[in-house]
């Protein structure tokens, strides 16, 4: 079963992820692929969370384009290996580029349902128009979920908006 869910991750994230499933041939031989092999990741779902949100807040122009604030009100979270709440008190940070180009960086906390909290950072340059992918840093205390500390995160998201003011986030790790 757990195979099973795997492969429909990443066949959902697949779909969700054209740039990364339509590499042309070259890409895959470089100048030093006789020596050092290239290898393209493979990717196994950690966990897909809704994360609420309330509407942003607009701190003003700064030198390098328009700064808001949206509050993150709570949400849940679910894989293979952990679930549980989101926390209410987060915030993303957003940074509007005058090219259009929306810079976010998230900062929350998680609990789990046995009772552990994990630090998220999540941090994504929005390019209009094309599939948004963000890199996550999770951090767990010693324990059970520690193996969260020491893992590369890659996560897509989108918008669930206007039927819940969300946003969904599913989280891949390189195996």
């Amino acid at each position: 079963m757990k195979n099973v869910m795997q492969r429909r991750s990443l066949l959902a994230f697949a779909a969700a992820a054209p740039i990364v499933t339509a590499l042309p041939a070259a890409a895959q031989q470089t100048a030093t692929s006789e020596k050092v092999p290239f290898v393209t990741p493979e990717l196994e779902f950690v966990y897909e969370a809704v994360v609420d949100i309330a509407e942003g807040v607009d701190l003003g122009a700064g030198p390098v384009g328009e700064r808001r604030m949206v509050p993150i009100t709570g949400g849940t979270f679910e894989g293979p290996k952990l679930r549980g709440t989101v926390l209410a008190g987060g915030v993303d940070r957003q940074l509007v580029r005058p090219d259009g180009v929306r810079l976010l960086d998230a900062f929350y906390e998680m609990q789990t349902d046995d009772g552990i909290y994990l630090t998220v950072r999540n941090r994504m340059a929005s390019v209009p128009d094309r599939t948004r992918f963000s890199h996550l840093v999770i951090t767990a205390p010693e324990g059970r979920h520690s193996w969260l500390n020491d893992r590369v995160f890659i996560g897509t998201i989108g918008s669930l908006r206007p039927d819940r003011a969300a946003v969904v986030i599913r989280v891949f790790t390189p195996v």
